[in-house]
């Protein structure tokens, strides 16, 4: 993170949003919202004396709200940019920062303000977020069931508890925990695996195993996918290391009013018999689901979308950085569930597909478009509606006018059109019956 903000051709917009893309590969338009920090990004240092004298403390959203952190404070210790910001929705505003910041940097008179840049390509990398289960498991209700989320949290040197784990009812260090995969995906309503979540039981089970030598630690499975180079072999090494795995989804479960130990009853299909469990810790696998910010760029940029919400790459096998809109290309979980070595792969591919279509300094378009007689055209809108590509406009004093950079040729516009307005260039219906007619004479 830091290389990049270092770098002199790469300028980050933090705490922004893209508001409104217009144009064409090569010829984007960008608006770009900057959201208020309330804090002057000139004058801050990040030295902190505004956060040590806030009296406000709400939960911190970067350690899954299990930690604190003050009404003005940074995202999280190594952000990049090192930058503070004031949440308002919390903030009471009694200007101790204010007092305190010997630079004059927090100003509460900040606007949100829009900035537009001119770009040739776009790459959307828009992540992935967490499956909230609530009314799940527990989840929400018994103190002790938490995410895989949190308890990643929880095991950084750096979050709420240092790196220390222990039951969040108390402080007594758990001897039975127990993993519940699965959490929200691979059923009716997420028939998708996340991708990652086995390896990830397998990993915060062998840490707290190092952690806690005697405790017995199970993971209840459907499958246990570990199909990259080398998971195999940590996956036996975790069974080795004396993780029970169980192969069933948990049927019932339930919390100890005094002791806050949940009970869980699971039947094991490899054993043929219900098991029951009083765990001290339950950590739940949740599914992983595309970000809003997916959601949201997708409508900005009129991108496709699956039925989970993933974007829609032109093809799998062949093209699965491209988009159907020239320029634009995809990487990383914004296409759907993948673990960090295919995320890397993807974002190096997404990468070099920008630098082939921009290094030459121009673009080849495709001769084969649609065009339209303005004569026939009866501005009814139809090939505006149904082109994939958004490559025609349709205007009340010009009709029809095809944007010839995007249009493919793909010959919709043209089936849909009732006049006949528009054909498609070297596929005219003129071309094409003289050369039924050719034939037919030579026979």
């Amino acid at each position: 993170m830091l290389e990049v903000n270092r770098h002199e051709n790469i300028e980050i917009l933090s705490y922004a949003e893209v508001k409104k893309v217009e144009g064409y590969v090569g010829n984007y338009n960008v608006t770009i919202e900057i959201k208020p920090r309330f804090v002057d990004v000139e004058k801050c240092n990040g030295c902190g004396a505004c956060s040590e004298v806030c009296p406000i403390y709400s939960d911190n959203y970067f350690d899954e709200h299990l930690g604190p952190r003050k009404a003005i404070d940074i995202a999280f210790g190594q952000a990049v940019p090192f930058l503070y910001d004031v949440n308002r929705e919390v903030c009471v505003e009694c200007f101790s920062c204010v007092e305190a910041c010997e630079l004059d940097a927090i100003d509460f008179s900040q606007l949100p303000k829009e900035l537009e840049r001119k770009v040739g390509t776009i790459i959307i990398a828009t992540g992935w977020d967490i499956y909230e289960p609530f009314g799940e498991y527990g989840y929400g209700e018994y103190e002790n069931v938490i995410t895989q989320s949190q308890l990643e949290r929880i095991l950084a040197p750096n979050g709420p508890l240092e790196g220390h784990v222990h039951r969040i009812s108390d402080t007594k260090k758990p001897q039975e925990i127990v993993f519940i995969q699965c959490v929200g995906s691979r059923e009716t309503e997420r028939t998708y695996c996340s991708g990652v979540c086995c390896m990830l039981a397998l990993k915060n089970g062998k840490l707290l195993k190092e952690e806690f030598p005697d405790a017995n630690i199970t993971i209840c499975y459907i499958d246990i996918r570990t199909n990259e180079k080398g998971f195999e072999e940590y996956y036996q090494r975790s069974k080795d290391s004396g993780i029970t795995m169980i192969r069933g989804k948990v049927g019932e479960i339930s919390e100890d009013k005094e002791t806050k130990n949940v009970n869980i009853r699971v039947y094991s299909s490899l054993t043929d018999e219900i098991i029951r469990i009083s765990a001290d810790l339950v950590i739940l696998s949740s599914a992983a689901l595309p970000s809003k910010g997916t959601e949201q760029i997708a409508k900005v940029l009129n991108l496709d979308a699956d039925t989970y919400g993933f974007l829609t790459e032109s093809h799998f096998g062949l093209m699965p950085q491209e988009t159907k809109s020239k320029g634009i290309f995809i990487a990383g979980f914004a296409q759907g569930p993948k673990d960090i070595a295919y995320s890397v792969s993807q974002a190096r591919a997404a990468a070099s597909k920008v630098a082939e279509l921009t290094s030459p300094g121009e673009i080849d378009i495709e001769l084969i478009t649609a065009e339209v007689n303005p004569e026939f055209c009866i501005i009814c809108k139809r090939c505006e509606k149904e082109c994939p590509k958004m490559a025609i406009k349709v205007m009340d004093d010009k009709g029809a006018v095809v944007d010839e950079i995007n249009c493919d040729g793909c010959g919709i516009c043209a089936t849909c059109c009732p006049t006949k307005a528009i054909d498609i260039r070297y596929y005219r219906d003129q071309q094409l019956f003289s050369e039924i007619d050719g034939i037919l004479e030579g026979g």
